[in-house]
């Protein structure tokens, strides 16, 4: 059944969040090992075994958690948010090459907005909408939420320039980067699991805040990289504090979001939350891929590690920027309440 509201349903977001994290750290590890031995094709193709064996656990052991009849799915809304949401991501990367007044560019991003704003209409209309636009009015839904997002667009975006930056710069095979990455995901199931039993000393909001702070300490340290950096300052050190910070802040912040919610509706913010979060990574790589770009300047033949490296520093920048940015968010916009809420029904 549905974990009730309190002190269980944070340690249960913790463990969600953790193993999510557990997850990372075997995927890099068991891609860096794919690519070395068989190819790059295997990152991809291992997925369809795995999402076969996801299916079929899912269809054996999930239950619904409350009865009531099936509701149907909102497929038009589903088409326009995700049309709305990959056009834009194409839109920010597009600009990488052919600039931000490029009129390509620009119909591109207007095309994303058209498709986003249709999905908002769309669901302030129908019956069954996929994201009812309802729970938005409850402040810290919407706080906790944004928050998610800003932090997954820096998060999903580390993984990818240490993955680079170790490969590229420092010269690390597929699998040495993924196993370089491994205390990093440890940092975060780490973090996970240990916000639930801090929550309730220093408050949801008050983890949250702490969390995000120490994980722009570390995004700022990453951005310091240089091109004969070592494993202790350019990866494992910084890599500790980016990603312990954020397992410290995304659990208090999906428990704000979960505990907020008017009954019945837990499961869906629980969905909006992953929405948030995976968004955010998604948005949030494309441009902080095309600020590394901008920044690294045109490559002819082989790359240079040291303009490399200062485009990938700058992504770091921005990421920290972005977690300075959410920070402010939750002191400002994340009710104090938030403590309270969290600990009890």
């Amino acid at each position: 059944g549905a974990v009730a509201p309190g002190p269980a349903r944070s340690r249960a977001i913790g463990t969600w969040t953790a193993v999510g994290a557990a997850g990372g750290a075997a995927g890099g590890f068991v891609g860096g090992l794919l690519v070395d031995l068989l190819s790059w094709r295997w990152v991809l193709l291992i997925n369809v075994p795995i999402g076969v064996l996801v299916l079929a656990g899912a269809l054996m052991w999930l239950r619904e958690s409350r009865p009531g009849t099936g509701r149907r799915l909102d497929l038009p809304g589903a088409i326009l948010v995700t049309g709305g949401l990959a056009t834009l991501a194409y839109g920010i990367v597009q600009t990488e090459e052919a600039g931000w007044g490029d009129p390509k560019t620009l119909l591109t991003l207007l095309g994303a907005l058209v498709l986003l704003a249709a999905f908002v209409a769309v669901e302030a209309r129908t019956a069954a909408p996929l994201m009812p636009l309802k729970i938005f009015r409850t402040r810290t839904v919407s706080a906790a939420n944004t928050a998610i997002l800003l932090f997954g667009s820096s998060s999903f975006g580390m993984w990818f320039f240490m993955t680079v930056y170790a490969q590229n710069v420092l010269g690390y095979t597929p699998l040495q980067a993924g196993l370089a990455l491994v205390p990093s995901s440890l940092a975060v199931v780490l973090g996970s699991k240990l916000a639930p039993r801090l929550m309730p000393a220093l408050g949801a909001r008050t983890l949250a805040v702490i969390g995000a702070l120490v994980a722009a300490s570390g995004f700022a340290w990453q951005s310091t990289m240089s091109v004969d950096g070592t494993f202790l300052t350019t990866i494992l050190g910084p890599g500790i504090l980016m990603m312990g910070g954020i397992g410290l802040a995304t659990t208090p912040l999906a428990t704000l979001a979960t505990s907020s919610a008017a009954p019945g509706e837990a499961g869906l913010v629980s969905g909006l939350v992953n929405t948030s979060r995976t968004m955010g990574g998604a948005l949030g790589l494309a441009t902080l891929s095309t600020v590394a770009a901008a920044v690294t300047g045109p490559l002819h033949g082989t790359p240079d590690p040291a303009a490399l490296t200062s485009g990938y520093a700058a992504a770091f920048r921005v990421s920290a920027s972005i977690l300075l940015g959410a920070t402010l968010l939750m002191l400002l916009w994340l009710p104090r309440s938030g403590r309270r809420d969290a600990e009890h029904p």
